[in-house]
Order: structure tokens, then sequence, then C-alpha cells
């Protein structure tokens, strides 16, 4: 049995994958994989379906919500602000109700506002402060304190918002204190749903028709699920595979019952190791395949990638598609013959919380693999390029940065080897995939932080032993 809590190995009968004392993470390789790993809701639309149910006057229903540790990081502070949030019972813990009464009505906090290690939770709750008369403090761990907030203050600001920040426009951020912002027609520096988002979600309270344009489309999951609430958001392409986004301001956000599909950046562990192992078939259930989340499932199947795609079937025995918009999978990976490939930057902007993995996939690729314009990555909850150049190199990978890519040669056999998971989820998880495939033992030091976006990971990197 996987051990989930920080106990030490039993040298007499070890486990496959364990915790040790000093919370490093323990991965045996799998002779096979097989069976159906469980994913967590979607994070992204966690996130913003409790924001959106604090926006709304009335209940909203949540089924399927995230219990990563992020997510509890947003229900915390729509709660701080007014909410009553209420979850069931054992049976049914992925079930939540939230009560509030709508965006005019939040009510100031006592405290600041903790988002842990969540950016997403930082960037679209300043959206929603922005406009309100009260100031508030957000604030989160060392990690998401490092990370860039200039992106998002920027606009915030051109829109009359009261914004002030830490030394290089780092958390914490004090928010607020104006009832009214004025609409703006805004060009993202760097493509992000995020600030996308934490405009829209502002422009609720501007004056105006506030209008996002970016030059990289980027996941529409917001807009998406503002239209299930009767916001009217209009979007169009610019032709030069951009998007223009638009919304007027003083709109009411009405209580919706939202169904959360299976997370896709959840999913892309599940899909590497398939693809990649030698011996494996595995079932993946409800994935949400929205267009603009959907890359790395394009990317591996580019590569060589068994992947099957069905449509999601509901236990009641209807097709899980969200009615108005997030359309879902059931994906079933296979072993496969894999082969490099050349993701430009759109494409990586496209999968960048994937790329870690989608490394991972190229070491066990013919050829040379080059992912473009990667900078991103060194701005996220660790520098992601030096982690992951530092750990498949040890686990033996021929993986190099050139410039501003990623370079990575297959396929190359890969050891057991003791590696630093940064404390970042994303790259703890990769490690932990590779140790599937790596002959010998891999040990992940700073592997606690799997919880972030998917707690019950270890339980299912067992489970799917044969």
């Amino acid at each position: 049995m996987t051990a989930l809590s920080p106990t030490a190995p039993s040298p007499s009968a070890p486990s496959p994958t364990e915790m040790t004392r000093a919370v490093a993470l323990v991965v045996r390789p799998a002779a096979a994989l097989r069976g159906s790993p469980r994913l967590p809701g979607d994070k992204s639309i966690s996130h913003r379906a409790l924001l959106l149910g604090l926006l709304a006057e009335g209940r909203s229903t949540i089924v399927g919500l995230s219990e990563g540790e992020d997510v509890r990081s947003t229900r915390s502070i729509i709660e701080a602000l007014g909410a009553r949030v209420e979850v069931g019972d054992v049976d049914a813990s992925d079930r939540v109700t939230v009560d509030s009464d709508g965006l005019a009505s939040l009510t100031p906090p006592s405290r600041p506002l903790d988002c842990g290690n969540a950016g997403t939770t930082m960037r679209l709750v300043a959206g929603i402060l922005a406009g309100q008369p009260f100031a508030a403090t957000l604030d989160g761990d060392d990690s998401l304190r490092s990370r860039p907030m200039g992106r998002v203050i920027e606009p915030l600001r051109a829109m009359g918002a009261s914004v002030s920040a830490a030394a290089g426009d780092r958390a914490p951020l004090e928010i607020g204190g104006r009832a009214h912002l004025t609409a703006i027609d805004w060009t993202p520096e760097v493509a992000s749903a995020q600030v996308k988002s934490a405009i829209l979600l502002a422009g609720l309270r501007a004056d105006g028709t506030t209008i996002v344009r970016e030059s990289v489309a980027t996941r529409d999951h917001t807009e998406r699920m503002l239209r299930a609430r009767g916001v009217a958001v209009r979007s169009r392409d610019d032709g030069r595979g951009g998007d223009v986004v638009e919304l007027d301001g003083g709109q009411a956000v009405r209580p919706y019952d939202e169904s959360i599909p299976g997370d896709v950046s959840a999913a892309a562990f599940w899909l590497v190791a398939g693809v990649a192992h030698p011996d494996a078939s595995l079932e993946l259930e409800a994935v949400g395949i929205n267009p603009g989340r959907r890359a790395a499932i394009d990317l591996l199947r580019e590569m060589g990638g068994d992947i099957e795609e069905r449509r999601a079937i509901s236990a009641q025995g209807g097709t899980l598609d969200p009615e108005p918009g997030e359309p879902a999978a059931d994906l079933v990976v296979r072993s496969s013959n894999l082969r490099s490939i050349d993701v430009d930057g759109r494409s990586v902007a496209a999968a960048i919380d994937e790329i870690p993995v989608l490394a991972l996939a190229a070491t066990q690729a013919r050829g040379t693999s080059r992912f473009r314009s990667i900078g991103e990555l060194r701005v996220k909850e660790s520098d992601r390029i030096a982690g992951i150049v530092a750990g498949l190199r040890a686990l033996g990978a021929d993986i190099a940065v050139d410039g501003n890519d990623l370079v990575v040669v297959g396929p190359t056999p890969l050891h057991g080897a003791e590696v630093d998971g940064q404390a970042d989820h994303r790259l703890v998880m990769t490690f932990a995939i590779a140790g599937l495939l790596a002959a010998g033992q891999t040990t992940i030091h700073g592997a606690a932080s799997h919880a972030i976006s998917d707690p019950g990971f270890l339980t299912e990197l067992e489970r799917i032993r044969p």
C-alpha cells in the first residue's frame, strides 16, 4: 500500500510508492500499468465556480469540485468575503453549495486573504476586489510572493483601481476602496487566461465596455461560465490566431449549478505514463477537453501517442457535456512508439502547465524534440525550466536549454536517482511518473506539494499497478 503520510519505508517489505520522514517520495518501477486513475475536478474551473458563486445573488451548487489545496484557498477567501459555503457529507464531499448576496454585497475581510500557493486565486480575486468600496490585502506563501503580479496590477490600475504591492510588483497586494471603475481596451503582453479573467471580472464593476485582445487565444473557462450565469460576453477571432473578448459593465451574475469535469492537466501525467511505458493500458473518465486546454492531448497524439477519445457518459446515462460549455470525454491511452516533436511558442502557451511532463515523454521519443519560447516556466511555482532539466538529467535524460527553448534528445533509458521536486507539484508528479519508467528506485525530495492540485495522486500511482 502507498504510505500517504511521512513515514519511513519498511526495509523488509517496501511499497512501490511511499513517503519518507523527510517528506520525500520513493517510487519504484512498474512492470505494467493498468486501470482507471481517478482524476480531481478541474482546478481552473473549480476556482472560477467558487468565485462566480460569490458574485451571484442566490444559491449555486457545484459538483466535482477539486479538493486540492489551491481550491481550498479560494473557498476560504469567498467565505471571508461573505459567502456561505456548505460541503456535502462523506459520500458527496465534492458537492458544494455557495450562498451569496451578490457582487454588490461583499463584506470587508477582517484579516489578509491567504491565497496559499494559488496564483489563479490571487489574480482573479484581485479583479473582483478592484471595484469594491473597501480595501483588502491578498497574500500567499513564499512561492506565490515570488511570482509576478505586475501583469494584473497594470490593467487594474488603468481601470482606476487602487493597487499597491511589494517591491517588484509582488505580493502582498493591497486592493480596493473604489466603488466604480472605468472600462479599458487592453492587450496583455503575456498570454494569460488569469490576466484576462481578472480584467473581465473587474469589468463587471466598470462603466462602459471592457475589451481584452489576446495575440494568442487562451483558455476560455471564464467566458463560458459567465455566459452560463447570464452575463453577455462577446468573443471573436481576431483573424490572426488571437481572440477579442468584450464585456459590458453593470451586469448581474446569476446563480448556477455547475458540473465540473476531470482535470486535463492532472490527466496529462497518466497520459504520458500510458504512452511512454512499454506495457500500459489506462482509461481516464470524464476528462475536460475544453479547446483551450487540450493541447497536451493533441501534442502527445502528434508524437504518435495512442490516445482514444470517447464521448463521456454520466452515471445517469446522459452525455456529460455541462451546458453551455465544458465538453468532456473518456480517454483510453496505450503504450506507443513515440517520435520527436517541435512545439512552437503558441502551442507551448496552450500547454504551459503540461510542458514538464511532455518533456518527460520526449525523453522516450525517437529524435530531437524542441519546446520553443518556454520563458514563462521560469516564473511558475518554481523555476520549472531549471527544475525539469536538473531532474531529468539526473534520471539519465539528454536534455538542455538552448536560449529560450528546451531541447530533448531521445529515446534514452531512465534510471533511478535522487531528484529535487522544488516543492512544485508539477515537477513532483512528473518525476513520480518518470519513476514508473526508470530502472531502480527514484527518490523525490520536496514532494508533499503534490496535494496542491491532486491530493489523491499517490493513491492512484499505487493503484494502477496490476
